[in-house]
């Protein structure tokens, strides 16, 4: 086994790391999304968002690997991945001689399959991999890595500035940038795979009136609250996010426009039971519009949103003049 190598520029990379305080604390959805989306997309067990430490791997976020929350440097593989400035790839461990007698390839996880990009602070300092393990050698081709540097780049971006997020700073989910890329990722998976996906346009009924007689502050906390009543509704692979005021979406993969629909019946009883918990003054109410993306004839995510806001606003103008 060979024990990673320190960098040249350790020092320095570990002032960064520290600066970041991300060290340590609990999970957070702005990481966890964008594993919970690697993993999907590319068929893996487990993904990670590592970061790497003096001694150890710390992972913050963890989508598969249950139970862990660091391994040691020493034997890490995403130690070696931060020395470089690109994907280290591993297609099969067990034919490196670097990794064959790992403690990480001999026992649990017994990983076959590695690929770490690296997560740069700036050019030259590497934090730690969004890293894809498998437990059995795969294939990884150009188009592969293309997806892997663009998830990267979101973690990226959460790591050095929350003003480059791609988190809505309001509810926790994503904004409009994070969702574009989550979801343009999601369809090409879709396309390739020939699989369906629906997209949700939600907009909230009512908003206006909450700020007008409640005030703004309790606007942001009925956005806050069916923002996490989302959350709770779809599955931990769907895109979900606050696309900006009181507009949200939900894209779907897997789920042709009847599923879709399910979900939506289950936002409502959640919907209708905040409401009958009287935790606010007023109710939550809501108007969607709902677009299935066909694989064999795909559109673009800008025209499928444009089709979902048309088709939520004549149902919310059908209300009013009901």
């Amino acid at each position: 086994m060979k024990t990673p190598e320190m960098p040249d520029n350790e020092v320095m990379r570990l002032q960064a790391l520290r600066s970041l305080n991300l060290l340590d604390t609990l999970p957070e959805e702005r990481f966890d999304r964008v594993t919970r989306m690697a993993r999907r997309l590319f068929g893996v067990p487990i993904a990670l968002v590592s970061l790497v430490d003096e001694n150890r791997q710390w992972f913050k976020s963890n989508c598969g690997l249950e139970g862990a929350k660091e391994t040691p440097r020493d034997i890490s593989l995403c130690g070696h991945a931060i020395l470089g400035n690109d994907i280290l790839l591993i297609p099969d461990t067990l034919e490196d001689e670097r990794f064959a007698d790992n403690p990480l390839v001999k026992d649990s996880p017994h990983i076959r399959f590695y690929v770490g990009c690296p997560l740069s602070y700036s050019d030259t300092l590497k934090m730690g991999t969004l890293c894809l393990i498998d437990d059995k050698p795969r294939g990884f081709d150009a188009d592969d890595a293309v997806a892997l540097r663009d998830l990267a780049s979101m973690v990226e971006d959460e790591l050095r500035s929350f003003q480059a997020s791609t988190s809505d700073e309001l509810t926790q989910i994503s904004n409009r940038r994070g969702f574009s890329c989550l979801a343009n990722h999601t369809l090409h998976y879709c396309q390739t795979k020939g699989v369906n996906a629906s997209l949700v346009f939600i907009d909230l009924d009512k908003f206006k009136m909450i700020n007008d007689s409640y005030g703004h502050g309790e606007g942001d906390r009925a956005l806050v609250y069916f923002a996490e009543l989302m959350k709770r509704t779809f599955g931990g692979f769907d895109a979900i996010a606050r696309l900006g005021g009181d507009e949200f979406v939900a894209l779907m993969s897997g789920r042709i426009k009847s599923e879709a629909e399910k979900e939506i019946d289950a936002l409502q009883v959640r919907v209708n039971e905040h409401n009958a918990s009287q935790i606010t003054p007023y109710e939550l109410a809501f108007s969607f519009g709902i677009v299935e993306f066909d694989p064999a004839t795909p559109h673009k995510l800008d025209e499928l949103l444009a089709a979902g806001d048309a088709i939520m606003y004549r149902i919310k103008k059908s209300k009013k003049a009901g």
